[in-house]
């Protein structure tokens, strides 16, 4: 099982912590992944990090697919892989609704259909095989609909990509995890707990199936996020997630579409999925942040003091030993928690 960091989305200004990516990198960490949300974007920071950094891989988990059009996030990944001797990972995920229509201003339309189609253009890109042509739902290459001139042509890109690039989705629906095991080469969970790989084993392997070719876990990566918080009140180490749960659980969608809650309900606990939306919906955050279950917390972050920490990671390592996890993407880490990491996984 691999390692990887997590760096933060950008507040008020962007910063990023170099001093971290080299620590990581100097004790043996796989990758370091950037963000993007409706503040600074994915790109900018994955460039600055890969010219600053020597042996690391520099992925983007995610870029919003609806915010660029497939060609360009083929140009940019194509650029990043050539400039960085092969260290760039394509990260990208449909967003929600609220954030498509409301930030972008475009439809959110059907997802999974654009990430089928959004990758398949990309994979063209790459292989050179012919002109670009693509005639789907979301995307008309040429475009030939209203207000077209007429005069588009199929291209083939200038720049000899490497068809070798990775591809990473993210998704926790069953939907999503199905296609990406269908047409990419892994899946970033928001989070994840190491024993209830049933909640995507099913989706995975009819994925698998659908795209032939004996493709398994075996070619496929599972690359959940995982917060560390190191310390010896335990209590104190679970606010941060429970501030993060909140949010995400509470407050990232509508009432009736929120991808994170419904995936707390079909993890079990689906009282406080819906207590805690409640509370962060009317606006309580403090209340929706305590309302979060100590024991989701356990399952799914690593937090208190450094041998609970590494006892909780033994069900990581063996759902390593599974290939049910392929890296570890780690976010929330002080220069110990990578250390502690790095020593027991590494």
């Amino acid at each position: 099982m691999k390692l990887g960091l997590l760096l933060r989305y950008s507040g008020a200004d962007v910063a990023i912590d170099l001093d971290m990516v080299r620590h990581a990198e100097s004790l043996g960490f796989d990758s370091v992944w950037t963000s993007e949300a409706w503040g600074s974007d994915a790109v900018t920071p994955a460039a600055w990090v890969l010219a600053q950094t020597k042996r690391i891989k520099v992925g983007t988990a995610i870029m919003q697919m609806t915010a660029r059009a497939p060609a360009v996030t083929a140009m940019t990944a194509m650029t990043l892989q050539a400039l960085s001797g092969g260290r760039f990972v394509l990260g990208i995920g449909p967003s929600g609704p609220q954030v498509v229509e409301g930030w972008h201003g475009v439809a959110y339309g059907r997802p999974l259909t654009r990430t089928r189609e959004y990758i398949s253009i990309i994979r063209k890109i790459l292989e050179r095989k012919a002109p670009l042509e693509h005639q789907g739902h979301h995307y008309q290459l040429p475009f030939t609909g209203d207000g077209a001139t007429g005069l588009g042509k199929p291209l083939k890109s200038i720049l000899h990509g490497d068809p070798s690039l990775r591809i990473f989705t993210a998704a926790i629906a069953p939907a999503g995890v199905r296609t990406s095991a269908e047409v990419a080469d892994g899946v970033f969970p928001f989070f994840m707990i190491p024993e209830r790989f049933d909640a995507f084993a099913a989706p995975l392997e009819e994925g698998f199936a659908k795209a032939g070719g004996g493709k398994s876990l075996d070619s496929f990566e599972v690359a959940p996020f995982i917060n560390i918080v190191v310390g010896d009140d335990l209590e104190a180490c679970r606010v941060p997630i429970k501030q993060s749960l909140a949010l995400y659980v509470g407050g990232m969608g509508a009432r009736d579409k929120n991808f994170y809650n419904d995936y707390v309900k079909r993890l079990g606990w689906e009282d406080a999925a819906i207590k805690i939306q409640d509370l962060f919906l009317d606006g309580k955050r403090a209340e929706a942040a305590a309302a979060v279950p100590d024991d989701l917390v356990d399952a799914m972050a690593l937090v208190g003091p450094k041998g609970r920490i590494l006892d909780r990671l033994e069900a990581w390592k063996e759902a390593g030993a599974k290939r049910h996890v392929g890296s570890l993407l780690v976010g929330g880490a002080s220069k110990e928690g990578l250390e502690l990491l790095a020593e027991a996984v590494l």
